[in-house]
């Protein structure tokens, strides 16, 4: 399946904003956000602010979101047409489908330092759902599913590392993890309010109802 494979920090820097894509470099001085805040290219530091449209606005929170959960465009517009399909608040169901991903819980629950290392670590069976292995990165969590890290991979010093820094800055208020046992539940899909009021899901909205 086709992934990107560029350099993470150029994606940080185009946004303009952290996309927490490093693991702990983006919390360092070393995050290129630091110490170039501009964005990438040869026109990245021209003095000369370009027209920025409603278009432009909704195309860039679209791109800041769907790359921060490290997604294609096609898989990102799959989810907003699921969400789409379900009762309630599109840009809320969204959130909630992406949040629901079964690498994103295994980031939150602080199994891994980033997404894509959370990937990597469920693609190569480090993780089991209500006891099960399962390698499927976009698996959906269900409410009261049971998070383990399997026997085999529970060694690894990244894994432990992760789980002291996650164990540091804190969890979020939808899961219960054990940080000794490398496990965790996920206990409800996560409110409007509990996430991110950086993110702006009605621009994302606005944008595929054109």
């Amino acid at each position: 399946m086709a992934k990107y494979i560029g350099p993470k920090c150029r994606l940080c820097r185009r946004e303009n904003e952290k996309l927490f894509l490093k693991g702990e470099k983006c919390f360092s001085g070393k995050c290129a956000i630091e110490g170039r805040p501009f964005p990438p290219g040869q026109h990245g530091q021209s003095r000369r602010r370009p027209r920025v449209s409603d278009y432009a606005l909704q195309l860039r929170e679209k791109q800041k979101l769907r790359r921060s959960y490290g997604l294609l465009e096609h898989q990102f517009k799959r989810y907003y047409q699921e969400a789409d399909r379900r009762k309630g608040s599109t840009g809320e169901n969204l959130l909630q489908l992406l949040e629901g991903r079964l690498d994103n819980v295994v980031y939150r629950m602080g199994f891994s330092a980033s997404r894509s290392e959370a990937r990597q670590l469920v693609r190569h069976n480090g993780v089991e759902v209500n006891g099960n292995k399962t390698n499927i990165p976009s698996y959906q969590v269900n409410p009261e599913d049971a998070i383990t890290v399997s026997k085999a991979s529970e060694v690894q010093l990244r894994i432990k590392a992760s789980m002291e820094m996650a164990r540091q800055r804190g969890f979020a208020d939808w899961l219960d993890v054990d940080p000794e046992k490398l496990s965790g539940i996920y206990r409800a899909r996560p409110e409007r309010g509990e996430l991110s009021a950086d993110i702006n899901e009605h621009l994302v909205v606005e944008l595929y109802s054109k």
